[in-house]
């Protein structure tokens, strides 16, 4: 199929093919970009969000702990202050009162919670029992469903590493008595040293940093279209004017050539003289504009020296001068060598 197109269209189309492939792979290239970069916001999102968390669990059980624990057996209401995964939520719960962060959420999902409320649901106990098949493992993140939207979410294990917390959640004749007062000896019990009892795990809402990043992909994508499109077309403009229209003097001439047209009209010398501003570049084109000329010039003279002879061998037959066998075989001669011509013509004329 290209191969009967002329040049200029058979170069739109090539060109039209290495941009449709060029956009197909940039834009399969960008987008696996932009949704790394996305979840990589997201996670460092998380990630920051749960070391804001342990901070303050650490900070609860190595300050606030020591300083209110005399007072768990005096006082008649629990003090769930000394409870660092209390101080954790309820510093979460302050953060998310800013408008950027509410749709965070942070929890501590227990398997046997004290407290009711940090119960793990059946998505979380399923993180729980794979921190369970795999101790080593510090983290699991991922991306999931919450409230019918996508967010991303980061959780580790809860591991019992104090012996402080067994008095609280090893047997209930342990316990302080604010503490089964408020939540009964029956849940949060039970817990040895070193157990996986939990996760703590931050949920954070990825859709909208998606949408930005997929806005972004577009825009991208529309200002590389936009700009290859431009280059398509001015290769194709600069195509035309210096490769394109400098060939077409040299092409009609050839053509005119090997029809026999090419005679010492006006018309043909017009021909020749329109190669002449191509003929003056040094390039590769001027070149063979230069060797078109000096071909249509040989041609010509050649030509116009035939003619010439054959009239006046016969003007001298007809006039009855100089008319001999051998002026008789020079005019066969040149009729035979003019037929010969004419064949060849023909034959090149019928491979074309």
């Amino acid at each position: 199929m290209l191969k009967n197109l002329k040049l200029a269209p058979r170069f739109t189309i090539l060109l039209s093919l290495v941009f449709i492939s060029s956009i197909i792979l940039t834009g399969v290239i960008l987008s696996q970009a932009v949704h790394h970069k996305a979840k990589t916001e997201v996670a460092d999102q998380g990630s920051l969000i749960m070391a804001m968390m342990i901070s303050v669990r650490d900070y609860t059980s190595t300050n606030i702990n020591p300083l209110l624990k005399s007072r768990l057996e005096t006082d008649p209401n629990f003090i769930r202050e000394t409870v660092p995964a209390f101080s954790a939520i309820t510093v979460f719960q302050n953060f998310i009162k800013q408008p950027k962060y509410k749709d965070f959420y942070y929890k501590e999902a227990v398997i046997n919670p004290t407290n009711p409320q940090d119960e793990a649901n059946d998505f979380e106990k399923k993180i729980v029992k794979q921190f369970w098949n795999q101790s080593d493992l510090p983290e699991v993140s991922n991306f999931t469903e919450r409230s019918g939207k996508q967010v991303f979410y980061t959780a580790r294990p809860i591991v019992i590493k104090d012996k402080s917390c067994l008095r609280c959640h090893s047997i209930p004749a342990l316990a302080p008595k604010s503490q089964l007062a408020k939540y009964g000896s029956k849940n949060g019990f039970g817990w040895k040293l070193n157990d996986i009892v939990g996760i703590q795990i931050v949920y954070v809402p990825s859709e909208e940093v998606f949408s930005i990043a997929h806005r972004y992909l577009s825009l991208v994508m529309g200002i590389f279209i936009a700009i290859f499109a431009l280059v398509i077309l001015l290769i194709n403009f600069l195509l035309k004017r210096t490769v394109v229209q400098p060939i077409r003097p040299m092409a009609r001439l050839a053509q005119k050539i090997s029809n026999e047209q090419f005679s010492a009209d006006n018309y043909e010398e017009a021909e020749i003289e329109s190669l002449e501003k191509v003929a003056k570049k040094t390039d590769e084109l001027g070149q063979l504009a230069r060797l078109f000329q000096q071909m249509a010039h040989a041609i010509y003279a050649r030509e116009q020296d035939f003619a010439q002879q054959l009239q006046q061998l016969r003007n001298k037959s007809e006039q009855g001068q100089g008319y001999t066998p051998t002026s008789n075989n020079r005019i066969a001669y040149f009729k035979a060598l003019q037929q010969k011509a004419q064949t060849i013509r023909n034959r090149m004329k019928g491979t074309n």
